[in-house]
């Protein structure tokens, strides 16, 4: 089957590429809503795009209605976001938080998730997920006719659970993912974990 994309509706494309970009990892992106709550939601057109700087990007649409989503409204507001790497475990809770709600509602009021300082950084980050990205506005494009928002986000400090991660022969951190179990997104209601990660020399 070749399919040529000029013939699909915006809809149908998105269909699509979410059926074939697979897995995709989930960025579980927590902002400031400047009332004392904080927005949780989230994102797999995600992505790290550089390492120096080293620069993560999501891809925001916009809320049913045509309204910004509220974590675009935030971290233009406050340039501050923490995206978190779930787990399986969060299966449930990731997807309640994609939720719409009224701006200023809090997920994490709804969902009941826990969150702790996060240490020199301005945000908290949530209990339950090993790894955490705090992270500052770096440049946001806009892209196509309605618009899709890419946030660039510059990372500032990492949280990894010590109780994930070993030192190599090298001392360098080596992360587990078996033990992360990270969530992955597929296409329609489907979600991924890994299975077994194999390991492979790259050429020299």
């Amino acid at each position: 089957m070749n399919l040529n994309f000029s013939e699909f509706s915006p809809n149908q494309r998105y269909h699509l590429m979410t059926q074939t970009i697979i897995p995709r990892p989930i960025a579980w992106a927590l902002t400031d809503s400047s009332n004392g709550q904080f927005n949780l939601a989230p994102f797999s057109y995600f992505t790290a795009v550089s390492s120096a700087p080293p620069i993560l990007m999501i891809s925001v649409g916009n809320k049913p209605n045509g309204d910004k989503k509220d974590t675009l409204v935030n971290v233009v507001n406050n340039k501050k976001m923490v995206i978190h790497i779930a787990s399986e475990q969060n299966a449930a809770v990731v997807t309640q938080t994609a939720e719409t709600l009224a701006h200023g509602e809090s997920e994490l009021t709804k969902s009941a998730l826990k969150t702790v300082a996060f240490e020199n950084f301005s945000l908290p980050r949530l209990a339950n997920c090993d790894i955490a990205y705090g992270c500052e506005l770096y440049e946001i494009k806009e892209l196509g006719d309605v618009p899709q928002s890419l946030i660039f986000v510059e990372v500032k400090q990492i949280y990894i659970n010590d109780n994930v991660i070993e030192l190599d022969e090298k001392q360098r951190i080596k992360v587990h993912a078996d033990k992360v179990k990270p969530l992955a997104r597929l296409g329609g209601g489907e979600f991924a974990t890994i299975n077994k990660p194999f390991s492979m020399a790259r050429p020299k």
